[in-house]
């Protein structure tokens, strides 16, 4: 297992993008309770976030593919809008310990 960051790294509301053995993840605070993904669009291949740490939309209801507006729910990584309608994220294996996250490449 590998330390990604603390809990307290990650606001309730917000994500965070992480470069861990040359893999681009994104770890998510979404009602208290953390999901984790690989930080790549079903549809190309290609990270997630136009800027550091911008992967949810405007209402910080869903994950948001910036480069072609493709809609993730946060709690399963489902796609519920744009050109990847039915694919979903990958999830990413993780535990907590205290207040580390571990996750398990």
């Amino acid at each position: 297992m590998i330390k990604l960051c603390s809990y307290s790294d990650i606001p309730e509301g917000d994500a965070k993008g992480f470069e861990i053995q040359g893999k681009k993840l994104v770890a998510l605070n979404y009602r208290n309770e953390i999901y984790i993904y690989e930080n790549s669009c079903p549809h190309r291949s290609i990270p997630l976030e136009w800027q550091p740490d911008q992967f949810l939309d405007y209402e910080k209801t869903f994950i948001q593919c910036a480069t072609h507006g493709a809609l993730f729910k946060i709690d399963t990584g489902e796609c519920i809008a744009g050109p990847c309608v039915e694919d979903q994220l990958n999830k990413i294996a993780f535990i907590r310990q205290g207040d580390d996250i571990l996750i398990d490449l």
